[in-house]
Order: C-alpha cells, then sequence, then structure tokens
C-alpha cells in the first residue's frame, strides 16, 4: 500500500473528542477540529452521544479533504468503553464509565472476575473495568444482550462504522477491563466463563489497515474510494507509538489529559498495587507496561478553575507558608483512592496564580506518587496538556532526579495514532530537558505531603 501523505486523526478523549489533520513526512499538524464530549441523559443509562460524534467526524472529515486532501484515516480514543452491536446498530447505547449502575452487582462480579495476578487489572469503581459494564449490561438488560452478534472496544467501534470491518484489539482490550491477560497475551478466563469469547471478532494490530472506507462515505465526503482506515487504539498507548523501539529502556511517558497516566516502558510491573489504581497497559505490539495513573486533568480543573500562569513570588508563597492540596478530589482511582481531597489553607484566599501553583505541584506529587508503582524509568517524557505546564515539569525533574522532557507535540495521541501508517522505529523527542525547580524549601513541602498520605 502506498503510504498515505495526509492521515485525518480521529481522536476522541472523554472530554474533548477532536479530529486532527497531520502531514506524514514531518508530523505538522495541518489542521484541527474539536468539540466538547458530552454525555446523555436519556435512555435506559448515561451514555456516549455517538450520533453527534459521528455528525463532527464526517463534517470534520469533509472539511479537511475540500481544504488539504485526506489520504487515510486513523482512529484513537479512551478505554474502558465498548459498543454492543446488534448487526450494524448498537444493540445498547455506549455505556458511559462513570455511571455507577454496574454497583448493583458488584458482589456477584467480584466472585466472577479473575484474579490480578491473571489480568494485572485493579479492581476499580462503577464501570472503569470493561467487564463489569458487560457483566451488569447482560444482566440488567437480557434482552437486548440476546441480540447482540459482536462487542467492539471503542475505537473499532468508530473503524467499524467507516469500513464496515469488525476487529478486536490488544490495546484496548488490555486498559484494566478484566478481559485480557496481558503475560499470556490472550482473553481473560472471565470471557471464556461467560461465553463472550464468540462476540469478540478476530484480534487485529493497531497498525492494520482494516479496509477503505466505505463507499457511500467515500462520496459524501470527497475521499478517494481506496482511503484506508486502521485498525486504531487506546489513546494513552497512542502516546507510546512516537516512542516504541528506544534503546535506552526503561523509559517513563507521562500522558496527560483527562487522566494523567505514567507508562514505564521496559519496566517491571513488580511493583503495581491492584489497591492503589496501578495496572499494566498492553502496548501496540501486545506487551504489558508496567501504568500508574489518577484523574489529573479533571482534579486541575477542580483545584485551579482559573488557570493563571504562576509567578517566582506565586511560587514562593505557596511553598513557605505549606499551601497543599491533599489527594484526592475524584474518589475511587489513583494512588490514594481512599482519601478524601483538602487544602490546607482555604483555596478562596489564594490568587489565581497560587491556585494554580498549588494544583501544579499536586499534579506533580501525584504523578511522583505513580512512579512509585510503575517505576521511574531514566527519562520522563510528558505528553498532551501539561507538557505546557512550566511548574509541573520543573517540579517533576526536582522529585524524581532523572531528566524530564516536555515534548513540543501538542496532540501526543494524535501523532501516535498517525504512526501507526509506518510509523515504524522510535520518532525523535520534540523539547529540551527542563530545569529542575530550584525554590527552596520544596523538598521539606514534599516530605510533609507524602507524611499526610501515609
Amino acid at each position: 500500500m502506498t503510504q498515505p501523505s495526509t492521515i485525518a486523526v480521529i481522536d476522541i478523549g472523554k472530554t474533548n473528542a477532536k479530529v486532527v489533520l497531520i502531514a506524514r513526512a514531518d508530523q505538522r499538524q495541518l489542521a484541527s477540529r474539536s468539540m466538547a464530549n458530552g454525555v446523555r441523559r436519556d435512555g435506559p443509562y448515561p451514555h456516549a452521544d455517538t450520533e453527534a460524534l459521528w455528525a463532527f467526524i464526517l463534517e470534520a472529515l469533509k472539511a479537511f479533504a475540500t481544504e488539504h486532501g485526506v489520504g487515510g484515516i486513523s482512529i484513537t480514543t479512551h478505554g474502558a468503553t465498548a459498543a454492543l452491536m446488534a448487526g450494524d446498530a448498537l444493540a445498547l447505547p455506549v455505556l458511559d464509565y462513570e455511571h455507577d449502575g454496574p454497583q448493583a452487582v458488584a458482589e456477584a462480579y467480584r466472585a466472577a472476575r479473575p484474579d490480578f495476578a491473571e489480568t494485572l487489572s485493579p479492581a476499580l469503581p462503577n464501570g472503569l473495568n470493561l467487564g463489569a459494564q458487560i457483566f451488569w449490561q447482560v444482566r440488567a438488560f437480557p434482552e437486548a444482550f440476546a441480540r447482540v452478534t459482536a462487542i467492539l472496544t471503542y475505537p473499532q467501534y468508530w473503524a467499524f462504522r467507516l469500513s464496515g470491518i469488525l476487529a478486536s484489539e490488544v490495546t484496548s482490550l488490555g486498559c484494566h477491563t478484566d478481559l485480557w491477560a496481558p503475560v499470556a497475551q490472550e482473553f481473560s478466563s472471565l470471557v471464556d466463563r461467560e461465553g463472550w469469547r464468540k462476540l469478540f471478532p478476530p484480534i487485529r494490530p493497531a497498525a492494520s489497515v482494516l479496509g477503505p472506507i466505505r463507499p457511500e462515505l467515500a462520496a459524501q465526503l470527497g475521499l478517494a474510494a481506496q482511503t484506508p482506515v486502521t485498525c486504531g487504539i487506546h489513546d494513552s498507548n497512542a502516546s507510546l507509538v512516537p516512542h516504541l523501539g528506544r534503546s535506552e529502556t526503561p523509559f517513563t511517558i507521562v500522558s496527560s489529559g483527562t487522566w494523567t497516566i505514567a507508562m514505564t516502558v521496559g519496566g517491571k510491573t513488580d511493583r503495581l498495587d491492584p489497591a492503589r489504581d496501578s495496572l499494566a497497559n498492553t502496548d501496540a505490539h501486545g506487551r504489558p507496561v508496567p501504568t500508574a495513573r489518577f484523574m489529573g486533568g479533571r482534579e486541575f480543573d477542580l483545584l485551579a478553575p482559573q488557570i493563571h500562569e504562576p509567578d517566582d513570588a506565586d511560587i514562593a508563597r505557596v511553598i513557605a507558608d505549606d499551601i497543599r492540596v491533599q489527594p484526592g478530589f475524584v474518589p475511587g482511582v489513583g494512588p490514594f483512592p481512599g482519601a478524601k481531597g483538602s487544602w490546607t489553607q482555604p483555596p478562596e484566599g489564594l490568587t489565581p496564580g497560587e491556585r494554580t501553583a498549588a494544583a501544579s505541584l499536586y499534579m506533580a506529587l501525584m504523578t511522583e506518587a505513580c512512579l512509585g508503582l510503575c517505576g521511574t524509568g531514566r527519562s520522563i517524557i510528558i505528553e498532551g496538556p501539561l507538557a505546557r505546564n512550566g511548574l509541573y515539569a520543573a517540579a517533576l525533574a526536582r522529585l524524581t532526579g532523572v531528566e524530564v522532557i516536555a515534548s513540543g507535540d501538542a496532540t501526543g495521541t494524535s501523532l501516535g495514532a498517525s504512526l501507526l501508517f509506518g510509523g515504524e522505529g522510535a520518532q525523535p523527542v520534540s523539547g529540551s530537558p527542563v530545569t529542575p525547580l530550584a525554590e527552596p524549601g520544596l523538598d521539606a513541602y514534599a516530605a510533609r505531603w507524602r507524611a499526610a498520605n501515609r
């Protein structure tokens, strides 16, 4: 297949969705469109607004085709999400993983789910274990589930709508789903016990081309009839793609967005703690990657509703006056899942710069705590929005004592997904090492933060 010169990446995050057009030759972003990814509250349960997303995707693809040309389409989405298909249509709406419906069968699911040693997947609240979602849907909606002909993880749902080809893929199957055994590289025992294996289509590599876009879509959007569509990839694993093949393992990628996810490629899984939201992801080659995460983007928005770049005086006051944020503000997830978030001083009395400084230091300390579970690589590369937070990067460099690079690529997941088209070999890291934060008192500040979490 001739490699496409331009690649449209459909990138659906939990909070926002975007379609980005990337030039394959130099990874430049040529165009981008975005929308808020809202949750619908009608129907049997809160669910993804798949039709609004579909209309947005088609509109963006048509505009890009007119303005620049689209040579190929790649897909990346958040995890913990699946589409239950009845033929070409949904048997049930695409469940929002934050819905607490699966808690209704939590006791039965605890008895059914495999041990952590098999799946390297911790027990998580609500629907964050995809297996728990399906387990609940089977029991809550038996008539609808009886019509299910295929279970598609989320990137592959969009790939099916574009290409008409059904596929499964390991990065989405292997992200805290309870459905995958990453060491054995096989479906877990839960899948067979529940009789679901027959519903999962054949596994295809993330980088495989499922086929050309459906003919009717090609005509509607002004695309070439043979425009290829990749199988697609889980978003935090997309952030790993530009770095796979680097020789200096272990190294850590911090992928940021709604979730802040630390993944140590070449690391060991022996320090993972299922009680502290650490797990093994599965990379695009099927290998387990020790991972720990917290809902950093969600927390940062709560902590600093008016983001203001902190100056030296803001940083100095926060550290000197011991203005700390203690975890956590999203219950049930992260390295301190049972902790109730608090400030050491009322945040209402702080300036926006001071609140942003305290929130940024909190993010760095939470990331360091995650690294205690998944391991710290010889270097840390920050992808996504946190790469633009200079205080976060400088504090993380000081706290960990290793080289930290804030990636110059603002679309880490999108770039990684674009590299599924011929992206073999590690790509050069865009960005320079950051200077560690030299503010006096940071070490004592961090020690007090850690002591409060014991």
